[in-house]
């Protein structure tokens, strides 16, 4: 079975914790999280913790619902420095090595860094403020590399 992706709000990630242990009706809960109440439903057709009662009717508890959006939400990916040769190119959406990388200075301590995505071929620009010409060097002894 395919994973079914889930879109929560933001909102709905930072009222949830809020959330009491005990049991909710599904208006409740949508009115506690200000979303609508259809969208709450759907949630619970795709997985959300919920129970019914002898009369059918939908009792949610907030702890195991709270423990569900932490699951289910999109977590940070942490963020990785760039080397001194890589730039991110925009039209793979993705880190490359620079061919070729030209270093500019454009004024005081910032530099512009230009190459060439290996993959796609189209120019890269990276900001740049340190001098890490002797990097640059070092990294494409075989490319040209100006100050």
């Amino acid at each position: 079975m395919a994973e079914i992706k889930i879109h929560l709000p933001h909102c709905v990630i930072v009222r949830v914790s809020g959330l009491l242990p005990m049991l909710y009706k599904p208006a409740e809960i949508a009115e506690e999280l200000g979303i609508p109440a259809r969208t709450l439903y759907d949630w619970l057709k795709v997985g959300a913790p919920h129970q019914r009662d002898r009369s059918e009717h939908i009792w949610i508890n907030g702890v195991q619902f709270f423990e569900w959006v932490n699951q289910n939400r999109k977590k940070k990916e942490k963020k990785r420095k760039l080397a001194s040769d890589e730039a991110y190119c925009l039209r793979c959406k993705t880190a490359m090595h620079l061919i070729n990388p030209v270093r500019q200075h454009v004024k005081g301590r910032l530099y512009l860094i230009k190459g060439i995505c290996p993959q796609c071929g189209i120019t890269i620009n990276r900001g740049d403020s340190d001098d890490r010409t002797r990097q640059l060097s070092q990294n494409q002894a075989a490319s040209p590399v100006s100050a």
